[in-house]
């Protein structure tokens, strides 16, 4: 993405469509994309949105950050307690952001020790920050493998 996104009022809930008529990717479908952005943008009640686009099977496969969102992240985790639905979700630093190639074939795997993206043949470690690492003794069950396109278009 070039700029950021709200699911609320921006995604179609339905489809998984941003409708944003303002923001740049307007008309691009989320469904099985790796959704790469820098932020998230706005509304609580975009987790609920973003909640229900992975129910529909219209969300992307995976969402990689340079900022955290907590909005998302409970998007996130909604999905994974109430559907058991999966959508791994990543913040990395701005310098493997900056390394991330926009539009290239990705697949992004993540577990509970020695996270990783792997773009292009690139690989970019993650690390969790330790107060999240020693408060999610279950981080394996949000974050499985997923294969899918890294958008920015």
């Amino acid at each position: 993405m070039t700029a950021p996104l709200s699911f609320w009022g921006g995604v179609d809930r339905r489809s998984g469509v941003i409708i944003d008529v303002h923001h740049p990717q307007h008309g691009v479908a989320l469904a099985g994309k790796i959704l790469v952005m820098r932020a998230g943008r706005g509304s609580s009640s975009g987790s609920s949105v973003l909640a229900e686009v992975l129910r529909n099977g219209r969300g992307p496969a995976g969402i990689v950050l340079a900022e955290a969102d907590l909005i998302i992240s409970l998007g996130v985790l909604v999905a994974a307690e109430l559907y058991g639905l999966r959508c791994p979700t990543v913040v990395v630093s701005d310098a493997a952001y900056a390394r991330l190639d926009h539009g290239v074939l990705a697949r992004l795997h993540a577990e509970a020790v020695g996270d990783s993206l792997t773009a292009d043949r690139a690989r970019l470690d993650i690390q969790a920050p330790p107060e999240v690492a020693a408060a999610t003794d279950r981080s394996e069950k949000f974050i499985p493998r997923q294969t899918g396109r890294i958008n920015s278009a």
